[in-house]
C-alpha cells in the first residue's frame, strides 16, 4: 500500500556532510508526520528528527543545530541534511512516514529499509 525508500547514505569523514532523502509512494491520501530514526550496532532505534505536515520540526538533542529536516509535500519527500558529522552519528538511518491511505482513509505507519551512514574519525 505504501512504499518508503531512502537514499543518500555513505561514508564521510568527521566534520563532513551528507544529505539523506526519502520518497513515499503508494495509495496516499495524505502524508502526515515524517521522520528520520537511526540505529547503531548494539543500540536501540532512536529518533533523529520529525516534521509535521505543516512544517513543525523536532530534533534529538544530539543532532540539534547540526541536522536539518525538510519536506516537499507536493513530491511526498523528506530530507535530512547532516552537517558537522561525528563518529557517533554512525548508524543505519531509517525514514518513517505516517500516512492516511486511500480508499479506506486508515492511518498506517511505514518504514523504509534503511541506509547506512558511516562517519570515520
Amino acid at each position: 500500500q505504501v512504499q518508503v525508500v531512502e537514499s543518500g547514505g555513505g561514508l564521510v569523514q568527521a566534520g563532513g556532510s551528507l544529505r539523506l532523502s526519502c520518497a513515499v509512494s503508494g495509495s496516499i491520501f495524505t502524508l502526515r508526520t515524517m521522520g528520520w530514526y537511526r540505529q547503531a550496532p548494539g543500540k536501540q532505534r532512536e529518533l533523529v528528527a520529525t516534521i509535521t505536515s505543516d512544517g513543525r520540526t523536532n530534533y534529538a538533542d544530539s543532532v540539534e543545530g547540526r541536522f536539518t529536516i525538510s519536506r516537499v509535500n507536493t513530491k511526498n519527500t523528506v530530507s535530512l541534511q547532516m552537517n558537522s558529522l561525528k563518529p557517533e552519528d554512525t548508524a543505519v538511518y531509517y525514514c518513517n512516514a505516517d500516512v492516511r491511505i486511500q480508499p479506506t482513509l486508515r492511518i498506517v505507519n511505514s518504514w523504509g529499509q534503511g541506509t547506512q551512514v558511516t562517519v570515520s574519525s
